[in-house]
């Protein structure tokens, strides 16, 4: 029963050795990308691109946004931050919906209806601009028309 014992601890040794190893390995192959001009993210959410990196005292210098800069410990950063791919082509959506709906799904409920008011274009017309002026006094207007 004790050998039982001793292989298990062995065994759980031997991985907690292996795993400390291949994470080790890791930060190797992460720290061997470094150089100036890499896109970086530190392990407590600091992103920034490395401006400097110092050798002898492990430290590593980060520019946050233009003329703001941050120096960190080298073991800091933890991931490079990849370009983000190119947008896909936006989806296009059609000016009335009815394209969207199936004549199943489209119901003749009549007490759901739209109030048409003097100020709606219609719908292939391009919306007018107000003024602020303008929106003052129509937003006025309406608030003295409901009462």
């Amino acid at each position: 029963m004790t050998i039982l014992l001793f292989v298990m601890l062995g065994v759980f040794v031997f991985m907690m050795f292996r795993r400390n190893k291949k994470t080790q390995q890791q930060q190797t192959q992460l720290q061997s990308k470094f150089g100036p001009g890499v896109e970086v993210m530190t392990s407590f959410g600091l992103f920034g691109r490395i401006v400097d990196i110092d050798e002898a005292e492990n430290k590593v210098t980060l520019e946050l946004s233009p003329g703001n800069t941050a120096t960190v410990h080298r073991q800091a950063v933890t991931k490079i931050v990849e370009p983000v791919a190119a947008a896909e082509e936006p989806t296009v959506v059609p000016h009335d919906a009815s394209s969207l709906t199936t004549e199943d799904s489209v119901t003749t409920d009549n007490s759901l209806t739209m109030e048409k008011t003097d100020s709606a274009a219609p719908l292939n017309e391009a919306p007018r601009t107000e003024t602020p002026e303008e929106t003052l006094r129509r937003l006025n207007d309406e608030g003295k028309k409901d009462s």
